[in-house]
């Protein structure tokens, strides 16, 4: 692609195209193709219920022109088999899957014949992920309809001859003609069109508005997006991503909590409560269970206790201080108390892991070494084997100490003590152990003659000296004090970290620098939202607040470029040679924290703090001009609804109760 993509075109790549539903998606070509021996299909449950799905118009396959994505659970191919006949596969997932086949004949009179190739492995998420698959089957007929392994079935309408693998028809179709059947695939659960669409609307948000065109085209998106990786049940929940990633994650589904509060409060309380549920309780070396860690990963597939050591999987260091961080930030925000209340000992149990199992040597940092060698080698955001080097390109030996997982245990300690002040506990305590944290900090990992924090300690204390964008998340969590903050602002602000779409996972000046690796100097959005979050928490440093606002109108121009949809990463080469950004071939899209990172750009930006305990909510505006005016809508506050409107520096807040107050940050 060479330019920028039309508002509602699906952002095509390497990874094909996404069609997805809660706990259900289909990953394909861009002809609609699902094909055999490599990893797409129709996915349910983390198990492959497709792995074929190839229509042929008269023995060949069609030519694809475009896909249109309006919402993540549909999807329009457009394909024509030269030079008459145009074909359109319209697909809606929904548990399981519709897709209508329409044929437009724009010559002579003619006869066709339609073929659909199916075929089914029921194999695990894990095992097509990774190329380790069985042999699908073609299924028996049943009264009109293949039948398949997992209670799944496909059937159509136009009386389809049907037999194993394969159903087929026989049409005329006159000049200027139509032709369309209608094909569904069922799983265990019965079919439900207009579901969706039906659940979205039904999904109570507040409205975020904007009159300028790119930020609102953007924000629609990441409503649809979310709103499509939203785990609904009495506590919902958002899967961290698709293709590969539709299940609970503890850091990416409390990150995007916490992003998506101003959408939507429930998704917080919600994540909080299920990954209260599955909370360590006995140390278990295969999954790296541990007393009062928080789960990193759910898997449900059939082959699920093969992956990672089970269906629960532990190795994370970040969830278990996020869960305290988010916590505190739901009860801000208007959680009610005794919401609160009933997850104080999980509370409690996460920072008892911080001090014990997570503080390996009792330095007053945490560390992580993974317990097997099934488990995850890095356990920080950047979990990918290779992902952590000290300035020359080297890994380090563990354990590991991460920069911004000691910025997390800082801001959960002080979440924590906030939380004690109304619902008891040492809070003068808690306050002591965050400054006394901070300052081990500061003397341990920051490089006094280059400017930034080590990305970790080593195994032997030493510090891993590379400049990354982990950095950046010591200012969103306030662990950095002002002068080193002062020079983070200018050492993030050069051309080695910006991009222009973006902020590097790593300089470009470091000697593992890859700008299209996973990690390595790629661009992941939710990092650089993250940055601009804490670059705005020190707002009255120089040049923190123009840096903001380049690298949130970089992420905004990446999103246009994609469709409006930010991926989970794109490569992190300059704009200036690379515009549009180039993407990453294997990058989920939609996945949850880059769906919502624009959220928290503009929660950021608006410098939007709700204190609803206080019943005060605090704004503090600076907003790009080509924003114009941002409006949120039916934002709740606890049981209050009110209403944002801002641009520039200047915010009005109204709709309050009685007795509540609405302040200026500045």
């Amino acid at each position: 692609m060479t330019g920028p993509l039309n508002a509602g075109e699906a952002a095509v790549t390497g990874s094909g195209v996404t069609v997805i539903e809660g706990g259900t998606f289909c990953l394909s070509d861009a002809t609609g193709d699902v094909t055999p021996g490599v990893a797409q299909g129709l996915f349910h449950q983390d198990a492959r219920v497709l792995s074929r799905l190839e229509l042929r118009l008269d023995g060949q396959p069609l030519e694809a022109l475009s896909v249109q994505q309006q919402d993540a659970f549909a999807a329009r191919f457009v394909l024509r088999q030269a030079p008459k006949l145009l074909v359109v596969r319209d697909r809606l997932v929904n548990d399981g899957m519709r897709e209508t086949v329409t044929i437009d004949n724009f010559g002579p009179e003619t006869t066709v014949r339609l073929e659909l190739h199916v075929a089914a492995d029921f194999a695990d998420l894990f095992a097509v992920k990774h190329g380790d698959t069985t042999v699908s089957t073609e299924g028996t007929v049943g009264k009109g309809k293949l039948v398949l392994p997992g209670q799944v079935s496909v059937s159509a309408t136009g009386e389809p001859a049907v037999t194993p693998g394969l159903l087929s028809w026989t049409t005329t179709i006159p000049p200027r003609g139509r032709w369309s059947t209608e094909i569904t695939v069922r799983t265990a659960e019965p079919f439900d069109g207009a579901g969706p669409t039906r659940r979205l609307e039904a999904w109570r948000t507040t409205a975020l508005t904007a009159t300028g065109q790119k930020l609102a085209e953007v924000l629609h998106r990441t409503r649809n997006d979310l709103g499509a990786l939203r785990i609904d049940g009495p506590r919902p929940y958002v899967a961290a991503g698709a293709p590969w990633f539709m299940t609970l994650f503890g850091r990416d589904s409390l990150l995007t909590a916490w992003m998506a509060l101003p959408l939507d409060d429930t998704l917080a309380l919600g994540t909080l409560r299920t990954l209260a549920e599955s909370q360590g309780t006995i140390v278990e070396p295969r999954t790296e269970e541990e007393p009062g860690r928080i789960m990193h990963e759910l898997r449900r597939g059939p082959d699920s206790t093969a992956a990672l050591g089970g269906t629960h999987y532990y190795g994370t260091a970040d969830a278990t201080p996020l869960f305290v961080m988010l916590l505190a930030e739901s009860w801000r925000w208007g959680a009610d108390d005794d919401a609160v209340r009933a997850l104080l000992p999980a509370a409690d149990a996460a920072l008892s892991w911080v001090d014990s199992h997570g503080d390996r040597d009792g330095d007053g940092f945490v560390e992580y070494a993974h317990a097997t060698d099934r488990g995850l080698r890095n356990q920080g955001w950047k979990d990918n084997p290779e992902s952590i080097n000290d300035a020359a390109g080297h890994a380090p030996t563990g354990p590991i100490a991460l920069c911004e997982v000691q910025g997390y245990v800082y801001a959960a300690l002080l979440a924590r003590a906030e939380l004690a002040e109304t619902f008891g506990g040492d809070s003068a305590g808690l306050r002591a152990r965050a400054k006394t944290l901070r300052q081990q900090f500061a003397d341990a990992f920051w490089l006094p003659n280059r400017g930034w924090y080590a990305v970790a300690l080593d195994g032997a204390k030493e510090k891993v000296d590379a400049l990354t964008s982990n950095a950046a998340h010591c200012l969103w969590t306030g662990i950095a004090t002002d002068e080193h903050a002062a020079a983070l602002v200018e050492r993030l602000s050069q051309p080695d970290m910006d991009t222009g779409f973006g902020l590097r996972t790593l300089s470009s000046d470091m000697g593992a620098y890859n700008p299209v690796s996973y990690h390595n100097g790629s661009v992941w959005p939710h990092d650089t939202a993250i940055a601009v979050a804490g670059l705005l928490r020190y707002a009255h440093l120089p040049g923190a607040v123009d840096l903001a606002h380049r690298l949130a109108g970089g992420l905004l121009d990446a999103a246009t470029a994609f469709g409006g949809r930010l991926p989970e990463l794109y490569c992190g080469l300059p704009r200036a040679e690379f515009d549009p950004p180039v993407p990453f071939p294997t990058s989920c899209s939609p996945q949850a924290w880059a769906s919502a990172a624009p959220l928290l750009l503009v929660r950021a930006l608006l410098g939007l703090t709700p204190d609803v305990p206080r019943q005060t909510v605090t704004t503090n505006p600076r907003l790009p001009a080509e924003w114009g005016t941002v409006t949120l809508s039916g934002l709740r506050l606890g049981q209050a609804t009110t209403t944002v409107t801002a641009s520039g520096d200047t915010a009005v807040v109204s709709g309050l109760p009685e007795g509540w107050l609405s302040t200026t940050g500045r």
